[in-house]
């Protein structure tokens, strides 16, 4: 099947409801922080987003920055920082980047601080967190306020509703329920979202999604591909022949002695998602359309 004929719809009814509740408490924030995931941080912002936040102050953080390639990053964080915006690179099951969140924040609305000091006020900074489903938003706010109680569902597509949390006293995040696309205009974002689990998996064929898995990181990052599995190919071949290749190098054969190639489908996806593979970035701006 070609990779365009691989058009996912998902699109849960909360959603449209969630938008135009984010729409309500834009007006009650002075800054918006976008969570991305940093190995596709195309696909994993919500294309509405723009739109919604206007002219707001902005800081996006590239999460999951240890399964990312780095160079690829620092190259995402300029392209941000070109749109005006302030850009972290933070991994917030280890707390890097963690603690540049507050300055930062100080930083992008220094010019409201430094009006409400003229005017002799003093009230804590009000931040919106948003972010699709499981790219780590509960995670980031629980490292930044320090609580250890809310917990983001594990499900992917799923996140619980929006509630403040309060920062010291002096930040207030406002954190929303994660929302996701009414559609995806351009099938590539829902295959990038199931490589990383953002969706459920079983919304498409195991073998195809990891065959167009393993062609783009054969594309991207050949040798990194040949050392963990030990094969060679030519730059050109189809993803499911370097599955094949690999499947037969593991010796996941079936009792005839055919490659079990949905054994070696469930391996690739699960050493990508857990960083086994090396750090990969599978989109970088220079893709964008």
């Amino acid at each position: 099947m070609d990779e365009k004929q691989m058009n996912i719809q998902w699109y849960p009814g909360h959603m449209t409801k969630t938008r135009r509740q984010m729409e309500q408490d834009l007006k009650q924030v002075d800054a918006v922080c976008e969570i991305v995931d940093a190995r596709i941080p195309i696909s994993s912002r919500n294309p509405d987003i723009d739109s919604i936040c206007g002219n707001k102050p902005r800081i996006v953080i590239l999460n999951r920055m240890d399964l990312a390639d780095p160079e690829a990053t620092s190259k995402w964080a300029d392209y941000f920082k070109s749109k005006g915006w302030a850009s972290i690179a933070t991994d917030c099951k280890s707390r890097k980047g963690i603690n540049a969140f507050a300055p930062t924040v100080r930083h992008v609305l220094r010019e409201k601080l430094e009006r409400d000091a003229a005017k002799g006020m003093s009230r804590p900074l009000r931040v919106m967190v948003v972010g699709i489903p499981n790219v780590g938003k509960s995670t980031l706010i629980n490292q930044i306020s320090g609580r250890k109680g809310a917990k983001a569902e594990n499900r992917p597509g799923v996140t619980r509703g929006k509630q403040w949390v309060s920062v010291e006293g002096k930040l207030l995040l406002l954190d929303t329920p994660g929302i996701l696309w009414p559609k995806f205009d351009d099938p590539n974002v829902g295959m990038m979202l199931a490589y990383t689990g953002a969706v459920k998996e079983d919304i498409l064929d195991i073998e195809e999604l990891s065959s167009f898995l393993m062609g783009l990181l054969w594309k991207r990052y050949p040798d990194a591909i040949r050392n963990r599995y030990g094969i060679e190919a030519e730059p050109d071949t189809a993803g499911y022949d370097l599955l094949q290749l690999a499947g037969k190098k593991r010796g996941y054969l079936l009792s005839r002695g055919e490659i079990n190639t949905e054994r070696m489908a469930k391996v690739l996806l699960d050493e990508y998602r857990a960083g086994k593979l090396g750090r990969f970035t599978l989109e970088l701006p220079e893709d964008i359309k």
